[in-house]
C-alpha cells in the first residue's frame, strides 16, 4: 500500500473547522471537517468515516487541498464532452443561416434543422442530430421567426440614402420656418380592415392545429393612421375609401394634433392619394416621401400588426358599422398607451439631430 500523503503545514484543524462553519458549499464543509480529523492526529479511515467516502477519495481530497488549499475542495462543474463544432465551424454555420439557402444548389427554400445537419456533415464531416443543431442555433442567437415580405425590386441602397441625409433635410425644413419652431416627426399609413379578416398566432397545445372563424364576406373600411413616436401621440380617421378626399381629412386631423407652435414633418409612402395634385396640405405640415418599396422605414406598419394582434384579428364583423366601431376602439386603445406608441415607433436613425 502506498504511503499516506502528508497534509500541508500552513493550516490547523481549528482553521479548517472555522472555514467549514463559514462555507456555503456543503461538500466543501464536509471535506474540511474530514481533513481536520487528520490534523488532529486521526487516521485516514477516521476521515473517510466523517466524509462518508472511501480511502482513495480521502487521498484525492488531500492532493487537491495541498495543491489549491480550501478552494480545491469545492465541487466544480464537470467539463462534459468537448463540443463537436469549433469556433470556425460555428461561424460558418451562422453565415450560411444568415445568407439563406440557394434553392437550386441546396434544394430547399428555407433552412430546416435536418438540412443544416446535412450541410454540416457534407462540409465538415461532423454528425449532429437535429436537437443539437437547434441548440447550436440558439447559442448563436438565432430563433425561428415569421418572415416579413420584401418587394423583389427593393433597392437596399435607397433605404440608406434616405436615412443618412434625413438630418440635413430636417434642418433645411427648419430653416424655412420661423425661428424657434419645433419639429415633430410623424409617420402616416393606411390599413384595410374587413370581414375577410386576418388570423393571428396564438398559444395552443403541441401537436394540435387550432381553428378560428374566418369570414368570406368583403365589406371593409380603411384606417388612416399617423403617429408621432417622440410625443407618444397619434391621429386617425376610419374612412370607407382610400382616396384624396379621405387623405385631406386625415391631414386636417393630424394638423389638429400637432403641438401649438410646432411643425410636423410627415413621412409617408408614394401612394397616389399622398401625391395627388388636389391634395391640401395644412400650413403646419410638410410631407416627406419615403423611398419606394420600403415599408420597413414606416413604423406605422408595426402599429397595424399590433392592432391586429391585440384587437382586430380573429374577429367576425357583422356589418360595416361594426368594422368602424372596432377600428375606432382599437385605435383609441392605442392612443391610451403613449408608451406603446413610443416603443413601436421610435427609430434611432430618425432622431440623430
Amino acid at each position: 500500500m502506498s504511503a499516506a500523503v502528508p497534509l500541508r503545514e500552513d493550516f490547523t484543524a481549528d482553521d479548517l473547522r472555522r472555514l467549514a462553519s463559514c462555507s456555503r458549499d456543503a461538500g466543501q464543509s464536509r471535506r474540511l471537517l474530514a481533513l481536520a480529523q487528520i490534523y488532529d492526529g486521526g487516521t485516514r479511515t477516521d476521515a473517510a468515516r466523517i466524509g462518508v467516502v472511501g480511502l482513495q477519495t480521502v487521498r484525492d481530497w488531500v492532493l487537491a487541498f495541498n495543491a489549491n488549499g480550501p478552494a480545491g475542495l469545492i465541487d466544480r462543474k464537470a467539463p462534459g464532452h468537448p463540443p463537436k463544432l469549433n469556433q470556425a465551424q460555428r461561424q460558418a454555420l451562422a453565415e450560411i443561416v444568415e445568407s439563406g439557402p440557394d434553392p437550386d444548389r441546396h434544394g430547399v427554400v428555407r433552412w430546416r434543422r435536418k438540412d443544416l445537419a446535412a450541410w454540416l456533415y457534407q462540409r465538415f464531416r461532423v454528425s449532429l442530430d437535429e436537437t443539437t443543431v437547434g441548440r447550436e442555433l440558439r447559442r448563436l442567437g438565432f430563433a425561428k421567426m415569421s418572415a416579413r415580405p420584401q418587394h423583389y425590386a427593393q433597392d437596399p441602397a435607397a433605404l440608406e440614402s434616405f436615412k443618412k441625409p434625413l438630418p440635413a433635410e430636417l434642418m433645411a425644413i427648419r430653416a424655412r420656418l420661423p425661428a424657434g419652431t419645433r419639429i415633430e416627426l410623424w409617420w402616416s399609413d393606411e390599413a384595410r380592415v374587413g370581414q375577410k379578416n386576418t388570423l393571428t398566432r396564438l398559444w395552443a397545445r403541441r401537436g394540435t392545429r387550432p381553428r378560428l372563424p374566418h369570414d368570406q364576406r368583403t365589406q371593409s373600411a380603411y384606417i388612416f393612421g399617423a403617429i408621432c413616436p417622440e410625443k407618444g401621440k397619434g391621429a386617425a380617421l376610419v374612412m370607407p375609401w382610400c382616396n384624396t378626399s379621405a387623405m385631406n381629412a386625415h391631414l386636417q386631423e393630424i394638423s389638429s394634433m400637432v403641438d401649438p407652435g410646432a411643425h410636423a414633418v410627415l413621412m409617408l409612402d408614394g401612394a397616389g392619394w399622398h401625391i395627388a395634385g388636389d391634395l391640401v396640405v395644412p400650413g403646419n405640415i410638410t410631407l416627406l416621401p419615403l423611398p419606394p418599396r420600403a415599408p420597413e422605414l414606416n413604423p406605422v406598419e408595426n402599429v397595424w400588426q399590433y392592432l391586429r394582434d391585440n384587437w382586430l384579428g380573429n374577429r367576425i364583423f357583422a356589418s360595416y358599422e361594426e368594422i368602424v366601431d372596432q377600428c375606432c376602439r382599437a385605435w383609441n386603445n392605442l392612443i391610451e398607451r403613449p408608451w406603446m406608441i413610443m416603443s413601436i415607433g421610435l427609430r434611432d436613425w430618425a432622431y440623430r439631430l
